[in-house]
């Protein structure tokens, strides 16, 4: 199927630059598909792209770095949820990262992360697990309930914006579960962020557009 990043180059092709890093970047991504992180190995990848492991290491060094290039192959960029409620928004947004995290995919993102361990620099290369990026994304469900009133402008720190994906993360990496029941992301939001979020407002400043609790 034509731009299908998985398929087999032609035989015969002979191909450099560009070319030969998309088939390499295909190859890696088939194999990740078919085999997870633990069966991507640099010589199915050079069988598969139709070349030789040289060419593989001259742009990625090492198996790990060629998966985390892969596995951007295989992403998309989703819209942020705007239901209209800081609620609904962070209820949907735990979703939206429990359904992927629970697939395959999000499996070779999990064991991609455990191989990184600590490397800022290998996180950094994942689609949205930087630092960065997952506190850009809540910053900005947590700045529309602001501008909506519904949340006072002292939250907008990022570590208390990402708590709750922050908390969510914790299910998978620390205690290894498969999947987060849905029971664990509405407790996640009643009992911690929104209860969070509502304390950070200063003492006597009051509290929404009609100067009500933040609710």
């Amino acid at each position: 199927m034509a731009g299908d990043p998985t398929r087999r180059p032609e035989a015969g092709r002979r191909r450099r630059g560009a070319a030969l890093e998309e088939a390499i970047l295909g190859a890696a991504a088939g194999e990740l598909t078919e085999a997870g992180y633990a069966g991507l190995t640099m010589d199915r990848v050079a069988r598969r792209a139709g070349t030789n492991k040289n060419a593989i290491y001259r742009r990625w060094p090492n198996r790990l770095e060629l998966g985390i290039a892969a596995y951007r192959q295989l992403t998309t960029t989703v819209q942020l949820p705007d239901t209209g409620s800081l609620r609904g928004d962070v209820l949907e947004q735990l979703r939206r990262a429990n359904r992927h995290w629970s697939s395959p995919l999000g499996r070779i993102l999990r064991d991609l992360m455990a191989a990184a361990g600590g490397a800022s620099e290998l996180l950094s290369q994942l689609p949205d697990q930087s630092t960065d990026s997952v506190a850009a994304a809540w910053l900005t469900i947590l700045g529309r309930a602001v501008a909506r009133g519904e949340a006072p402008p002292e939250a907008l720190h990022p570590r208390v914006a990402t708590v709750a994906m922050v908390l969510l993360r914790n299910e998978f990496v620390m205690r290894g579960a498969p999947t987060a029941p849905d029971e664990v992301l509405i407790e996640i939001v009643d009992e911690v962020y929104l209860p969070l979020i509502r304390n950070r407002a200063v003492p006597g400043s009051g509290g929404g557009d009609a100067g009500q609790p933040f609710v």
